[in-house]
């Protein structure tokens, strides 16, 4: 062991930077005394130095442009916490070509770049380690690629957006409609003034694709992802799923099959109270892995945050100090053989809650049952609570697992019936 320390550049100060910051260097001693040398951060680039954070650098440290980290040759490491895709993707290439490792928390550019990030790494024999990228502190990519690697892993679903978490729990709580729970989220700083990534699922859809490569090593196309947001479920929507044993939850779902043809989508889904994700709420993530030879295991812990997702950031930075003191970096390769075959929707069997609003009168059951039998869906239950005027009522029906092509169809029949005004709300079962 040559080197007694090792020279760290981080690119980007906000949340994550300055989290990964303030670990990197309040636990400076004790990250040492672990690594057998010290992980100093040399430099931090950022093109806006008189926006005040919690913790600021030394002024020695500061600099405005990201090349002048990824050209100083002292530099082991480069801590990429940029974020989106227009300009971190090419920073984290030029630092692999300059044979630097990198550390990223980026999960857009890993989701949508990953494959020519990771090639790149492999012919420059660095590391790029992304931890901080899926799930805050959740140590899940090295779970995925060590210690559960022996497993032939079937399934993996989670609870991978605090925001959406968050606003699922405040409504399950507190029995409020969803704006008026946004609303609350951004004013604590738990949604952005724009939520459309994570409401719509863009976020967690990212995250999927990313753990469907390490964990099933099949490259996911993210726009071929299946994804729904949560801004139509509604406090009824969550009362009905209470009543019934549930709670609804944003999930990111990837399922292989015996041919590896992989279900990817992301989606609120009634989930039964006696499942190990259905008590995770606020703003912890969770997920959940099930392998041939591991059984089931999960992982908990907060999602987001600086100092969360910043612990995470700073593990992998170690991770790869410890490969290049060792000369042993590039040791645990991102490999996949391909490219994932993705099960269309429309083929995907899945469990269905369906509310509806229809004519408060006699047969008006009959002929929706008859409907969902002549298209191949079977009824597993029905609640019919008081009528919600003198002429039209609520009905709320649960199928067992069927082809969403079948489902799909009988709903279109079902629409067009005189005897329905509405369907509100149609919710997946999971679990």
């Amino acid at each position: 062991m040559s080197k007694s320390e090792v020279k760290v550049g981080i690119l980007g100060y906000g949340i994550v930077g300055c989290g990964t910051y303030q670990v990197l260097s309040g636990n400076a001693e004790a990250i040492a005394q672990k690594l057998g040398a010290k992980l100093t951060v040399a430099k931090v680039a950022d093109i806006d130095w008189t926006r005040q954070r919690d913790v600021m650098p030394p002024a020695e440290v500061q600099v405005s442009d990201a090349r002048e980290v990824i050209d100083d040759p002292e530099i082991d490491i480069v801590i990429e916490t940029i974020g989106g895709t227009r300009f971190a993707t090419n920073f984290v290439l030029a630092a692999i070509d300059a044979g630097k490792c990198v550390v990223t928390s980026n999960k857009e550019m890993m989701a949508k770049h990953g494959q020519e990030i990771l090639a790149r790494a492999a012919a420059k024999n660095v590391d790029v380690q992304f931890e901080g990228a899926v799930g805050g502190v959740i140590p899940i990519i090295a779970s995925l690629k060590e210690s559960l690697v022996a497993s032939r892993l079937q399934e993996v679903v989670g609870i991978v957006n605090g925001t959406t978490n968050y606003i699922l729990t405040r409504m399950t709580q507190e029995g409020k409609q969803f704006d008026e729970v946004l609303k609350q989220a951004q004013a604590l700083g738990y949604a952005e003034a724009d939520p459309t990534a994570d409401v719509e699922g863009i976020d967690a859809a990212n995250k999927i694709a990313i753990l469907t490569a390490v964990a099933f090593g099949l490259r996911a196309d993210v726009d071929r992802v299946y994804r729904e947001g949560i801004t139509r479920v509604s406090a009824e929507d969550i009362r009905y799923a209470d009543k019934m044993g549930y709670v609804i939850k944003l999930l990111a779902i990837a399922k292989r099959g015996e041919d590896d043809e992989v279900e990817l989508r992301v989606h609120p889904a009634f989930l039964p109270k006696a499942h190990p994700l259905a008590s995770v709420n606020g703003v912890f993530n969770a997920i959940f892995v099930r392998g041939d030879a591991c059984d089931d295991v999960m992982l908990y812990g907060r999602g987001a945050g600086s100092l969360p997702t910043g612990s995470a950031v700073a593990g992998d930075a170690i991770s790869s100090a410890r490969n290049i003191l060792h000369g042993a970096a590039g040791r645990v390769p991102c490999t996949c053989s391909g490219s994932a075959k993705i099960k269309p929707i429309e083929d995907v069997e899945t469990s269905v809650c369906i509310r509806m609003r229809v004519a408060d009168k006699p047969g008006v059951m009959g002929t929706i049952a008859t409907i969902f039998g002549q298209e191949g869906v079977s009824i597993q239950s029905v609640i019919q609570e008081a009528s919600i005027s003198d002429q039209v009522a609520e009905i709320v029906w649960v199928v067992h697992k069927s082809p969403e092509k079948r489902l799909r169809n009988a709903l279109a029949r079902v629409e067009a019936l005189d005897i329905v005004e509405s369907i509100p709300s149609i919710i997946r079962v999971e679990g």
